[in-house]
């Protein structure tokens, strides 16, 4: 039986967005509700808090140890060691009922993110930045564009549609940063949860957070459930694999609208938790400083 670990009890409304850093050897994570990014370092406990100026959906690696953060407004580039915030881009989405939520990025240090609509007002897109203040619409007609990954050979690109209770499946040109022959992966019944984050392993199981399922699910290649990972908590809400062997997978948590009975159940809600799965994850791509353009020129020495 898989152990599941509390590691920080932060009470967090809706954590989200867990992302390892190598370079500090620590994960940072988010509370979209309550606009606060977390830094988590093992063996020392929480080394970093900040409020955030408005609604983050996730954050990725930048080479030269910033961090991109996409706030509801556009994205932004962060720096840890001073706490500075600076406008990179200003929103791709349509609609000012759209936020950015879940990201990656890929191999060649492209970020791609998701939107939704945090009010319900229509489907959201797959975006993908070729750079900075250059993005264009890869997917569009998400009902709630969530977690993904890529495959250990990076031919496929999964896509989580939480609105749609599917995680679906792309063939991926890594060259072009083109996706295609789009096919459900896995698809949830009403009396499973919700799939909301992502996270692909060394050996090609693709692991899904199970919103309001109490668990963590890992899908073989082919999509066949072959593992779960029972939660202490009602809403785990999104994973990655991170610690110095890549083996510890976090999970994030959610206190929001869960019942009475669920906080009964489960009064860890909101806290961080780590599992040892018995299988490693893939490297963390970051974010190229040329991908940044003229931002490049202002990163810490």
């Amino acid at each position: 039986m898989t152990t599941v670990k509390l590691v920080q009890g932060a009470n967090a409304i809706l954590g989200e967005g867990p992302l390892w850093c190598e370079r500090s050897a620590s994960l940072y994570w988010i509370d979209i509700k309550r606009t606060a990014l977390y830094r988590y370092t093992p063996g020392h406990g929480q080394t970093g808090f900040w409020l955030l100026p408005e609604l983050a959906g996730c954050v990725a690696s930048v080479d030269d140890g910033r961090l991109l953060v996409a706030l509801k407004s556009g994205l932004h580039l962060f720096d840890p060691g001073h706490g500075t915030l600076e406008r990179l881009a200003d929103a791709a989405h349509a609609r000012p009922s759209l936020r950015y939520n879940d990201g990656a990025v890929d191999a060649r240090g492209r970020f791609w993110v998701g939107t939704m609509a945090d009010d319900g007002d229509g489907p959201g897109d797959l975006h993908c930045f070729e750079q900075a203040r250059a993005s264009r619409v890869a997917v569009a007609g998400f009902a709630c564009a969530n977690g993904m990954g890529w495959s250990p050979d990076g031919t496929t690109m999964y896509v989580t549609d939480s609105g749609r209770r599917t995680i679906f499946a792309y063939d991926f040109d890594v060259e072009a940063a083109r996706l295609s022959n789009a096919r459900p992966f896995v698809t949830f019944g009403d009396a499973r949860g919700v799939p909301d984050g992502l996270a692909v392993d060394a050996e090609g199981g693709v692991w899904s957070a199970i919103w309001d399922g109490w668990r963590l699910h890992r899908h073989a290649p082919d999509g066949a459930l072959d593992a779960v990972v029972e939660m202490p908590v009602q809403r785990p809400t999104s994973i990655a694999f991170g610690g110095a062997d890549r083996a510890t997978l976090f999970v994030t948590s959610a206190s929001v609208n869960v019942s009475a009975d669920g906080l009964l159940r489960g009064p860890l809600a909101g806290s961080l938790f780590e599992v040892r799965p018995g299988v490693a994850g893939l490297e963390q791509h970051c974010v190229a400083r040329a991908w940044l353009g003229e931002a490049a020129e202002a990163a810490p020495r």
